[in-house]
């Protein structure tokens, strides 16, 4: 049996009609090269965007169902499109739509999770030597109702079909030609790193790289999915992403990511009882708010109250807000305020597992700077610090260079320090 290639292609990549042509030719070249393929396609440009706009046009708070039946519409075109320009080029292609393809997802809407990929119709048309393009960001609910996959759901459609069909890799196509060990509009002499554990991309991702999508790094590691995200407009060979047992030994620091898109909720006056954080954080999860870090402080003193502390994605603020004036209500909550002027920069390396002194490094560092530490929050391989949102970019930059990331190779371990 042929090889099977899965090929995502972002909005950047299928803007204009010479963009979505030469989308047509790879795939149509990767066919010609002796493998079945599956292309997976964003909407053009700025295409969500404006459709957000006109949402907002019309409703101040746009029903979640209808905006998924607004919002899939923009994969759809771009995915006809392409079909169109194959087809010119000799080879037959047929576009599906997120439903078509079999792709199942729980009942949220615009943030719904994939729990089945039924692939029977794509399986057909590849063996009828068919091309098949799939509309991403989208699937139908077990309610059967159009759904969509939050921002950057394509990658998860793409990753998706890839373990569904077991295909050899999947290419994530952008407008850059891999991931980089830090924002290059902020670090001019950020590498580009020609290979990511898994565990090291889903750090990356959940700190603010925007290359790939958090679900699909996910996806992709519990079905073994290689992923290979590279350039829409050269033939250089991109990042590749793949388990830990592929990999080299791990440097110490393989990236500084930084996210500005965060805001900072604090909760004061509130009850030290058991139940209080329940109450507090299921009020959340049932809003669809996803809570990152949580800092309580500890009340000294019979009756002294609580305060609580945590981070969510600045566009979650408005559903926060809503869902926690009934339970502040509820439990006596003296205040709630809101910050949105907040930043994350984090350092990510497997290698800082084995290798002390890292985060009494990363706080010199921004001592150095003046920059003020708010919040801190580790993982074994991950150490993030908010701070204010305008110190972000002189962070990015101090930490890559003391941790040596940029040009040539890495800095070697620092020594027998205590982390």
């Amino acid at each position: 049996m042929q090889p099977t290639v899965v090929m995502k292609f972002g909005g950047t990549s299928v803007a204009d009609a010479q963009k979505i042509r030469r989308a047509a030719a790879r795939i149509v070249a990767q066919r010609e090269a002796g493998r079945r393929v599956v292309a997976v396609l964003s909407a053009r440009g700025h295409t969500t965007d404006e459709l957000i706009a006109a949402a907002l046009e019309v409703s101040a708070h746009p029903d979640p169902r209808e905006m998924d039946m607004l919002l899939s519409t923009g994969e759809r075109i771009s995915c006809a499109l392409c079909a169109m320009a194959i087809n010119d080029l000799g080879h037959r292609a047929i576009s599906l739509t997120g439903s078509q393809a079999g792709i199942v997802t729980d009942t949220s809407h615009t943030r719904a999770r994939i729990i089945d990929v039924r692939a029977d119709r794509i399986r057909k048309a590849l063996e009828e030597d068919m091309i098949v393009l799939v509309a991403g960001f989208q699937g139908v609910s077990t309610s059967r109702d159009v759904t969509t996959l939050g921002r950057g759901g394509s990658d998860t459609t793409a990753v998706a079909l890839a373990a569904a069909v077991s295909a050899e890799v999947c290419e994530i196509y952008t407008d850059v030609d891999g991931v980089y060990s830090a924002d290059p509009r902020i670090v001019p002499d950020a590498r580009k790193l020609p290979v990511v554990s898994f565990e090291e991309m889903l750090e990356m991702a959940a700190s603010g790289a925007k290359v790939l999508q958090l679900r699909s790094v996910e996806y992709a590691r519990t079905h073994g999915v290689r992923i290979h995200c590279r350039s829409s407009f050269s033939d250089a060979t991109g990042t590749v992403v793949v388990g830990e047992e592929e990999t080299m030994e791990n440097p110490l620091i393989t990236a500084v990511t930084h996210t500005t898109e965060e805001a900072l909720i604090t909760l004061s006056g509130v009850p030290d009882r058991p139940g209080a954080a329940a109450a507090i954080f299921t009020a959340l999860a049932e809003a669809g708010v996803n809570v990152d870090t949580i800092v309580q402080n500890e009340p000294k003193g019979e009756g002294v109250q609580a305060e609580v502390s945590f981070t969510l994605a600045a566009d979650d603020l408005h559903a926060a807000e809503t869902a926690l004036g009934p339970v502040a209500t509820e439990l006596g909550i003296s205040g709630i305020a809101l910050d949105e002027q907040v930043g994350k920069v984090s350092i990510i390396g497997a290698g800082m597992r084995s290798h002390p002194g890292v985060a009494a490094k990363v706080f010199q560092v921004l001592a150095e700077e003046e920059i003020n530490i708010e919040i801190i929050h580790t993982s074994p391989i991950k150490i993030t610090c908010l701070i204010r949102e305008d110190a972000v970019p002189a962070a990015v930059l101090a930490l890559h260079t003391a941790f040596g990331l940029g040009g040539g190779e890495q800095e070697l371990p620092i020594g027998q320090q205590s982390r």
